[in-house]
């Protein structure tokens, strides 16, 4: 008898990259295909289908690779859960970037095998992704490198420092609420729909900044975030007890930015919870900023010289500092899957403050299971 081989998904507007994943996919036996709920992926995403679930189900359900589909029973991200357990299937098979540590360790507890795949196209055919297909997701996203709180007046008053950050382009749709700048990225979607403008970039920031944060706002999102988005390249911020940095320089070469995508590593874990709060528990000291601060100086210098291993280690540094400012960044579940890498990387950080996300790994070989970014040049 053949396997069972299990993969799950939204699989919205269809491409030939699904076609490739399944096709792949049922190399290793009879293909099931649990898909995602419109209601499943509007909670995950924040945004509507532009098929819906029954659409979906239909075009998936007739390729010839497919043996069966359905609509998944559950909620969340492990919204296949039930039919998972239903289908007991010999393999689950995913993508790079539908990988988490989740999955893996729900597969080890069942018995079932866990295969990752890199995106590959069918030859001859351009990588396609569904990201890539949508529109208005031309506009990047940001990821910080150190320094992180240091835009918030009320860490950067105890002892001025520096934010890292580089654009990403979105070649990937980053999870909702994973610390990537998505709060920003959908004001950005509002104000210019497909892509950050012509023009000058630190003006557009301005106006992406006083967008999100009108006045009587409660809570003000970091400039860091609205920059970071609208600045391509490499970018330190230097705060000193204000929102907007006293001083931006810009990286824009091309070897230094390549050096980083070879070395960056992301590893998906979940969005962030509804209601959690980084800000509870916190606990803001001089010397805990300046530990912060230097971290980021030492980040900085380390990519100004592209040493690797200055590099893991001042980016922990940095990871390391933000956690005793906002213990709530962390909980035990993301400790532990730190711990399972971090014997085989240089360094590592969460992406944000949201207890979930990506994982970040700094390392000169390949991370098993992770994805790689594109920064966007100018």
């Amino acid at each position: 008898m053949a396997k069972k081989v299990f993969v799950s998904g939204c699989y919205d507007m269809l491409h030939s990259g699904h076609v490739a994943f399944f096709t792949e996919a049922a190399k290793y036996g009879d293909l099931y295909v649990g898909i995602g709920s419109d209601k499943t992926i509007h909670e995950l995403k924040n945004r509507n289908t532009i098929n819906t679930d029954a659409e979906r189900l239909y075009m998936v359900s007739a390729l010839k690779v497919v043996k069966k589909a359905w609509i998944n029973r559950g909620s969340g991200i492990l919204d296949f859960l039930d039919d998972l357990k239903e289908l007991s299937p010999d393999i689950f098979f995913v993508n790079s970037d539908g990988h988490t540590p989740a999955k893996e360790a729900l597969c080890k507890d069942l018995g079932i095998e866990y295969i990752v795949s890199k995106r590959l196209p069918h030859e001859g055919l351009p990588v396609r992704s569904t990201t890539a297909l949508r529109q208005e997701c031309m506009i990047p996203y940001r990821i910080d490198l150190a320094g992180g709180w240091l835009d918030q007046p009320y860490v950067s008053k105890f002892f001025p420092g520096s934010v890292i950050t580089i654009c990403i382009e979105p070649d990937y749709e980053f999870n909702d609420r994973s610390g990537m700048s998505t709060s920003s990225r959908k004001r950005a979607i509002e104000l210019w729909h497909t892509d950050i403008p012509e023009g000058d970039k630190i003006m557009l920031a301005k106006t992406l900044f006083c967008f999100e944060n009108p006045p009587g706002t409660e809570y003000v999102s970091g400039s860091q975030d609205s920059l970071g988005i609208t600045m391509p390249g490499l970018n330190k911020y230097d705060y000193n007890g204000h929102y907007w940095p006293e001083n931006i320089t810009t990286i824009p070469q091309s070897d230094i930015l390549e050096w980083i995508e070879k070395h960056l590593w992301l590893v998906p874990l979940y969005p962030r919870k509804d209601g959690y709060s980084p800000l509870d528990n916190k606990s803001i000291t001089k010397d805990k900023v300046e530990s912060l601060s230097i971290a980021a100086d030492n980040c900085w210098a380390a990519l100004m010289k592209k040493d690797i291993n200055l590099f893991g280690k001042a980016v922990t540094e940095s990871f390391n500092a933000q956690i005793k400012l906002f213990p709530n960044m962390v909980n035990e579940d993301i400790l532990e899957q730190i711990d399972n890498y971090k014997n085989d990387v240089l360094g590592w950080k969460l992406s944000g403050a949201g207890g979930g996300g990506y994982l970040i790994f700094i390392s000169d070989k390949e991370v098993k299971n992770a994805i790689q970014i594109r920064i966007r040049r100018g």
